[in-house]
């Protein structure tokens, strides 16, 4: 299925459920991962997300990745 490109989880993760429906639990709460593709980005007025919120969002991204490398064929993730 062709995605069109966007940083919008929640976007990407109905699609991913149309395919798999294992992903819908998982792909909700991920969707709070979508503004660290943009709002740190530039310098601004965002304030500087905690060590605690940093941890939470690369331990959510990392599960994400995970769940989603499984259902993928070896010759796509090159391992």
């Amino acid at each position: 299925m062709p995605f069109r490109k966007t940083h919008g989880l929640i976007e990407l993760g109905r699609q991913c459920a149309e395919l798999n429906s294992e992903m819908e639990t998982l792909l909700p709460r991920a969707a709070v991962l979508s503004e660290y593709a943009w709002k740190f980005r530039y310098p601004g007025d965002a304030d500087k997300p905690t060590s605690e919120e940093a941890d939470e969002a690369i331990g959510l991204a990392r599960e994400l990745y995970l769940a989603i490398s499984a259902q993928l064929p070896e010759e796509i993730i090159g391992e």
